[in-house]
């Protein structure tokens, strides 16, 4: 049998194997996830080393953003003619090098470089593993890119309380180095076991009332001219950024509010406010992303957008009302995280259900790179909280942005995507399966 993209169909694969696959995509997320997340924990550090400005130093973690999301199209691009294993091989490499840059960096200059090539590292490891969740699984979209996702969302976790205990004990230039070292020797021995999948070894993409998906295959160039991807990219920027802010600034947010040293007792635990915020925060972080995704299969992609950016926008609000108690801190910052990450589970399916599966990585990618473009507004965060005197202004304009998003779900997005597959659709009846 002929598939519609004239390959031959080969027999389905088993599930089990399509699991493994995904697991593995999962192991690659975690061991990237401190380039983002464990990053708030070396700043003060840099900072009373070299005393610099905090903004300055923030534009290293703006550059690593950028430089993970604006390249992975064309890491994308090489995954969906080459498959992932090179990419991700590639990636992981460069993940190690960029944090061994760091352990020696005595400059600006050199933080920089060595964020900007962990964050091509990082983005060719994130687009490949989240890409080949998505053609792996056709039929549990938002399920597979959330789990994948959540390998990022919630890898550094476990990590949290050892990069803070070799910080302290070693130096930060330490933590950089074994951590860097680990982390990319792992994802390159987990790359060699990737596969993507070839016609006829996936189920096809469902088709139910809450889930639009079309059965056109767009190329990138034609993604790219059509306005509703644009609509798409700028709600993923403004809701993206409040996340980026506190992300990159957990720990200043804390110093700032008095926080830093407060000891908080929840769950049996007790931790200092930042410290238990900071582990909290990434463990909703990355359930959050299996779990929204699950519900976007079931309601569909829009109802859970809303949901989640409405209360993203509030829980944002209610830490600038409440933050500076600590308890609150801990519980209101875990909540925002977890109203925030699920963006990473559902623009990806949501992209994919738009524009076909067969240049699943690129196009995704390309609606990736709005997480770089909301970087772009975390060092103008910190300039506005030094000129102000207080994180107040960007609390809520960050709450306001989010609200926003969650209107254009319901009200613009929902009836707008589904103009457009049906459009398609009846445009290109014979262009019915996807690869």
């Amino acid at each position: 049998m002929v598939g519609s993209q004239g390959e031959e169909n080969l027999p389905r694969v088993s599930d089990a194997f399509r699991w493994t696959q995904l697991a593995i995509g999962v192991v690659c997320m975690v061991m990237i996830a401190n380039l983002q997340y464990g990053w708030t924990f070396f700043v003060p550090d840099i900072q009373k080393t070299f005393g610099w400005d905090r903004a300055a130093i923030q534009w290293a973690f703006t550059l690593f953003v950028l430089f993970e999301t604006w390249l992975v199209p064309i890491e994308g691009w090489f995954v969906d003619k080459y498959g992932p294993k090179l990419v991700v091989v590639f990636g992981g490499a460069l993940c190690a090098v960029g944090w061994v840059i760091n352990s020696y960096a005595t400059s600006l200059t050199l933080f920089y470089l060595g964020q900007i090539i962990a964050g091509i590292g990082a983005g060719a490891v994130y687009g490949t593993c989240v890409g080949n969740a998505l053609k792996w699984f056709p039929d549990k979209r938002g399920l597979a890119a959330g789990i994948t996702a959540a390998g990022f969302g919630a890898g550094s976790a476990l990590t949290v309380a050892p990069i803070q205990a070799m910080i302290a004990n070693d130096g930060f230039q330490a933590a950089f180095f074994w951590f860097g070292l680990g982390q990319g020797i792992i994802v390159i021995i987990f790359a060699l076991f990737m596969h993507t999948p070839r016609s006829g070894q996936v189920p096809a993409p469902v088709l139910n009332k809450n889930i639009v998906q079309t059965r056109r295959n767009f190329a990138p160039t034609e993604v790219l001219r059509q306005p509703i991807f644009w609509l798409m990219y700028f709600m993923f920027v403004i809701v993206g950024a409040g996340g980026l802010m506190v992300t990159a600034n957990l720990k200043p947010i804390g110093a700032d509010l008095k926080l830093d040293g407060v000891p908080v007792s929840l769950f049996g635990l007790t931790m200092t406010a930042v410290t238990f915020a900071a582990t909290l925060d990434r463990i909703l972080n990355g359930l959050t992303r299996p779990f929204f995704g699950w519900v976007s299969d079931k309601i569909g992609r829009e109802n859970t957008m809303f949901i989640a950016f409405a209360m993203e926008g509030v829980g944002i609000y209610m830490l600038h009302l409440f933050g500076h108690d600590p308890v609150w801190f801990v519980l209101l910052s875990g909540f925002v995280f977890f109203a925030w990450g699920e963006i990473y589970s559902l623009f990806p399916s949501t992209c994919t259900d738009t524009f076909g599966s067969k240049y699943a990585a690129t196009n995704a990618g390309l609606l990736y790179t709005a997480k770089g473009t909301a970087a772009l507004l975390v060092p103008f965060a910190n300039v506005l909280q030094q000129q102000t005197g207080t994180w107040d202004v960007v609390f809520i304009i960050a709450a306001g942005a989010n609200i926003l998003a969650a209107i254009l779900a319901i009200g613009v997005l929902k009836p707008w995507r589904a103009g457009v597959v049906r459009k398609h659709e009846l445009q290109q009846p014979a262009n019915t399966a996807a690869a």
